[in-house]
């Protein structure tokens, strides 16, 4: 039986997805509710392995290369140069990018068509999507249902999957500072206001973004408006999401009667703890339902993102109960082997950085399980 894939959500896991199944000579179908592929612009900043996944799929998304960080923390500064530049992309042009390539390669997108609901049926997977506001919903039908439909996914509220937890992030493209270097990204540690971190990326000589992520959505807004106000930097533009927060590894397979649905993305919370980056991760769940789904169930590429999810959320565990004080004593300790090694291993490399910064500076080691332990 020929293998028919329907999958909701133009997002980029969504459409990568759609991109390897239809390669393979699968039949894909993608239905996404907006009238056209136009996602809202937000700037994301992804390491070098990007390009090691996707290949040539990010050209001409990228608008700037990032090679150094500098690092603030009560008085505290520390920098870090990169071995490979992170690549600064704008999500709109990345999603353009990959539908092209997905169509190109024989997927079929289908816009205006907004997913209502799965339908019960003994032969194979139903479910009805609405024309925005025109006519009466149509009934579809499918083998494999792929849900890449977000944090606040229909797909996984229709087949039984808990709903996920979000928290905001906000952003606001600035001016960049005067002699501030376009290539390098600030970030401050200000436990106080988040528990995540402000960052300051530039994607183009001039401007950059400036944001940061909340636990609250009103209070979020007020600590970006007042961290503005303090450098100076007059705001052009706000961009805003809500962003899922990895807790635990989800089954992303679910087996109903004659069917199959599987969840990638945002949709099932393929995003780092420790930043809540989730364009690569995302991209690694892609290429684990696509592998899955031509295997016949079985995926290895899951098996390394888990683990790989899962280190990202010790670390968040820890950093969720650092102090100021204990972020000053963290750049304190990053003295030029351990900054060197944060220079060749990407935040994308968690298993190879974390053995080899905790060997090189042992001290690090005990402020995190003092942290674990203060959390507890």
């Amino acid at each position: 039986m020929t293998k028919d894939v329907a999958i909701i959500g133009g997002s980029a896991a969504g459409f990568f997805t759609a991109y390897l199944l239809a390669q393979k000579g699968l039949r894909v179908r993608l239905f996404e509710a907006s009238d056209s592929v136009a996602p809202c612009p937000r700037t994301l900043i992804v390491t070098s392995s990007v390009s090691d996944l996707i290949g040539s799929l990010c050209t001409g998304t990228v608008t700037n290369e990032i090679h150094h960080y500098e690092l603030f923390a009560d008085g505290r500064f520390a920098k870090v140069s990169l071995g490979r530049p992170d690549l600064v992309i704008e999500r709109s042009k990345l999603i353009k990018k990959l539908a092209t390539q997905a169509e190109l390669n024989g997927a079929k997108v289908l816009t205006s068509h907004r997913f209502q609901g799965l339908k019960p049926n003994a032969k194979d997977l139903r479910f009805t999507v609405s024309r925005n506001g025109k006519g009466a919903p149509i009934e579809e039908s499918t083998n494999i249902l792929v849900g890449a439909d977000g944090a606040f996914s229909k797909v996984a509220e229709s087949a039984g999957w808990p709903r996920q937890s979000t928290v905001p992030l906000f952003q606001a493209i600035v001016e960049l500072p005067k002699h501030m270097a376009s290539d390098t990204t600030r970030v401050w540690f200000a436990p106080e206001h988040t528990s995540y971190f402000y960052w300051l990326i530039p994607h183009s000589p001039t401007h950059g973004v400036l944001g940061l992520i909340s636990g609250e959505e009103r209070e979020g807004r007020r600590s970006l408006e007042r961290f503005l106000e303090r450098r100076e930097l007059v705001p052009t533009e706000f961009q805003s999401a809500r962003i899922p927060v990895y807790t635990r590894w989800l089954p992303i397979h679910r087996k109903i009667q004659e069917g199959h649905v599987y969840l990638v993305g945002d949709a099932a919370a393929h995003v780092k703890a420790s930043t809540l980056g989730g364009i690569l991760t995302g991209f690694r769940g892609a290429l684990g339902v696509a592998e899955a789904i031509l295997n016949g169930g079985s995926s290895r590429e899951f098996m390394g993102l888990r683990r790989e999810l899962n280190r990202h959320q010790l670390i968040r565990r820890a950093l969720d109960h650092f102090t100021r004080t204990d972020y000053a004593r963290l750049l304190d300790l990053l003295n030029p082997s351990t900054q060197r090694l944060l220079g060749i291993f990407t935040r994308d490399e968690t298993k190879k950085l974390l053995f080899r910064v905790l060997f090189r500076q042992p001290r690090l080691l005990f402020l995190i399980l003092r942290s674990l332990s203060n959390g507890r």
